[in-house]
């Protein structure tokens, strides 16, 4: 069997724009003389639609389109993902499903049976499982249609499987002879080699070819980087999709061959590669052209800014140099540096006088000496001020500049450093984040090494230093990292780190700031556990508090 696969990127709830391009698609496929053409999971609605598919007007749009789409159809097959309706009055009704199309009708539809609730997922909220899984017979192939999660239960690959039913498994017992699974899966540094380990033993196993096409492109947090796949029925990979970008691409399932690549780059390859694409597809999908961001002359927010650069264009990004009586030479300097590399535009802005003021103004109203911390806040919270004028005036869009290891512990201000529509490098470690200036210094030098090398600081009092709070950021992430992303405790922790009033101190940390990370901007999710939707603690707890 011939098939194109398209890799697509749809843009959540724009039907039309979703629907056309499946239709260009399917055209390029019938020119390709295939047999059968496949798009991603949700690809005529977008993924996550979220409450979008409670909208009984929605529902109905989307039914409209999937009858249009059918009617377009010929001899060739049109496979793609959209939500299906029951009426049997019992559940939500609603499907996440694949919709297989030809001849002018819809000819068999499959819907989702394994409905993940974890993470970033929320479908149990939405959408009923299959009741049952059926393979189709087309053009002399019995197609084994699965959807997304559906494959992602392999026996044979997870030590501990999160569900009892095996979709795929029970595809093959009723006859598959070809392997189709649509899918949306987010990305996360690993996640691609993840998704080939898991397919080639699936495919090895049960001795079929195996087509999974992926959708591409960034929704609000969730990047999505494509790099869909093909494998012969020995588990070989013959077919791999471009990354972080639209692709269409054929599969024989008889004829391919073994292609021999790396799926996966290194971590500071594909991590920046990851916020690049983040940044631009946010300011697309929103129609902005223009970012600013606030340049301290940290490492921080000059990697936002490169990143923006990247993104955006070097004319499309502006930064504003917000000194007080606490910034140091160096940061001037070496922020005058980072602009010349850019060549972007900037502003230089004395925060100090509006400091000053705001402090003799609120000073007597107080019924105790001005706190060292309030001070500290006034003065981020007014560069926050500053930041949103020129949003407001200018018709920018604020770029965040917090890292994962301060939103973990706190250590950022609210309306302050915190203001902004997206943060950027809020899924990315401090110490992470050096390797990445490395890596993107690694030919010529563009994130000047002053601002590598230099003790992090705020600068919002007398000589201040990130690590008279903090742990150094080496040790503060070994601990965020086993804490956050491997679920480990603080027994478990302690043992390795060996430091119990660290630990505790961390961890605490971690705890008692989750109203911030509640009021955070969006951060673009590159790591298997970001802040944001995919992990939900309460504000209001009594644990570790």
């Amino acid at each position: 069997m011939k098939i194109a696969l398209c890799q697509i990127n749809p843009i959540i709830g724009n039907l039309d724009y979703n629907k056309d391009k499946i239709i260009k698609g399917y055209g390029n496929g019938i020119n390709e003389k295939v047999d059968l053409v496949i798009f991603p999971e949700l690809a005529l609605v977008g993924y996550p639609p979220l409450d979008l598919v409670e909208k009984s007007e929605f529902r109905k749009a989307v039914n409209k389109k999937i009858n249009e789409l059918a009617k377009i159809t010929g001899d060739v097959g049109l496979l793609f993902g959209a939500i299906t309706e029951d009426d049997d009055r019992i559940g939500t009704n609603i499907h996440n499903s694949a919709v297989l199309c030809y001849k002018g009708k819809v000819q068999f539809i499959q819907p989702k049976s394994l409905i993940p609730n974890y993470d970033v997922f929320d479908e149990m909220r939405y959408f009923e499982p299959a009741k049952e899984v059926f393979v189709h017979k087309f053009k002399g192939e019995k197609l084994g249609i699965s959807v997304c999660e559906d494959i992602w239960n392999d026996a044979d690959y997870w030590y501990k499987r999160r569900y009892y039913v095996d979709p795929v498994e029970t595809l093959k017992k009723k006859g598959a002879t070809v392997f189709i699974n649509i899918s949306a899966s987010p990305y996360s540094y690993g996640k691609r080699k993840e998704r080939l380990e898991m397919l080639t033993i699936l495919c090895k196993q049960d001795k079929l070819p195996l087509a999974y096409v992926c959708c591409v492109g960034v929704q609000t947090d969730l990047v999505f980087d494509g790099g869909s796949m093909c494998l012969d029925k020995k588990g070989k990979l013959v077919q791999l999709g471009k990354t972080y970008e639209e692709d269409f691409f054929l599969f024989d399932t008889e004829k391919d061959k073994e292609i021999k690549v790396h799926v996966e780059k290194s971590f500071e390859e594909e991590v920046l590669a990851s916020l690049i694409y983040g940044v631009k597809e946010y300011f697309e999908k929103m129609k902005f052209k223009k970012a600013v961001v606030g340049l301290s002359g940290g490492l921080d927010s000059a990697m936002v800014t490169y990143i923006a650069v990247e993104a955006l264009g070097k004319e499309n990004v502006h930064v504003v140099l917000m000194p007080s009586k606490y910034s140091s030479r160096g940061s001037l300097t070496d922020s005058e540096k980072l602009i010349k590399n850019l060549g972007i535009s900037s502003d230089n802005v004395s925060i100090q006088p509006v400091v000053d003021e705001t402090i003799s103004q609120l000073t007597p109203k107080f019924k105790q000496k001005l706190g060292k911390l309030t001070g500290e806040n006034i003065q981020a919270r007014i560069r926050g001020v500053y930041l949103m004028a020129f949003s407001n005036n200018d018709n920018y869009l604020v770029l965040t500049t917090g890292n994962k290891s301060e939103l973990a512990v706190g250590y950022c201000t609210l309306y302050g450093d915190m203001s902004g529509s997206l943060a950027v490098i809020a899924d990315v470690y401090k110490s992470d984040l050096y390797k990445i200036a490395n890596f993107i210094n690694r030919e010529k030098e563009i994130i000047p090494k002053e601002i590598i090398l230099k003790p992090p600081s705020a600068e919002l009092s007398p000589n201040q230093k990130d690590q008279d709070d903090l742990p150094q950021y080496e040790l503060l992430d070994r601990i965020l990292k086993m804490y956050l992303e491997e679920n480990k405790e603080y027994d478990e922790i302690n043992s390795i780190i060996k430091n119990e009033k660290v630990v505790k101190k961390v961890l605490r940390m971690v705890d008692i700031n989750e109203f911030k990370r509640r009021q955070a901007a969006p951060a673009l999710r590159v790591s298997k556990k970001a802040f944001g939707y995919g992990r939900r603690y309460p504000i209001v707890q009594g644990w570790r508090t």
